[in-house]
């Protein structure tokens, strides 16, 4: 089985913006949480840390707590993946300007275009024609930012 697993952040700033990047997937723009692969050998942690200094500059201290997994069977935006898995962390940091170690030219390799801090009205309001990933992504993080993180990591599903 060809598993494709994944790290992901939830940034939150000190006014609750959530801090997405934006993805362009054949013809369809969705907006998500920074993150990306664990390389062989890497931890989850250290993938964490690499894919948010790579994507938005951001450098994590600590350990922030697990929030979410998730997994996804034959993703149709991986082919040549049986099963996308993706583990989410929640990292509370003052607002800072998303801009990491990747060119613009590398991102877009990785079919990424920029980054948005959302308000929560904003996430909560957003009618499209843009996704979130997942797409219950407003509805989750209203949840984290009312109950905080839960005592254990949450099993998600699609």
């Amino acid at each position: 089985m060809n598993v494709r697993h994944a790290v992901r952040a939830l940034i939150l700033d000190e006014t609750d913006r959530l801090l997405l990047v934006r993805h362009r997937l054949h013809d369809t723009t969705v907006w998500a949480p920074p993150g990306g692969r664990i390389e062989p050998g890497e931890t989850p942690l250290a993938a964490l840390r690499r894919e948010l200094a790579e994507e938005v500059g951001l450098t994590l201290h600590g350990t922030p707590p697990h929030v979410w997994h998730r997994e996804v069977p034959a993703p149709p935006y991986l082919p040549g993946y049986d099963v996308a898995v993706n583990d989410y962390y929640l990292v509370r940091t003052p607002a800072f300007d998303p801009r990491g170690s990747l060119t613009d030219e590398q991102l877009a390799a990785e079919n990424t275009y920029g980054a948005r801090w959302w308000p929560p009205d904003d996430l909560r309001t957003y009618a499209g024609p843009d996704l979130f990933g997942p797409h219950d992504l407003p509805s989750r993080t209203a949840a984290l930012r009312t109950d905080g993180p839960p005592p254990e990591p949450i099993g998600l599903h699609r």
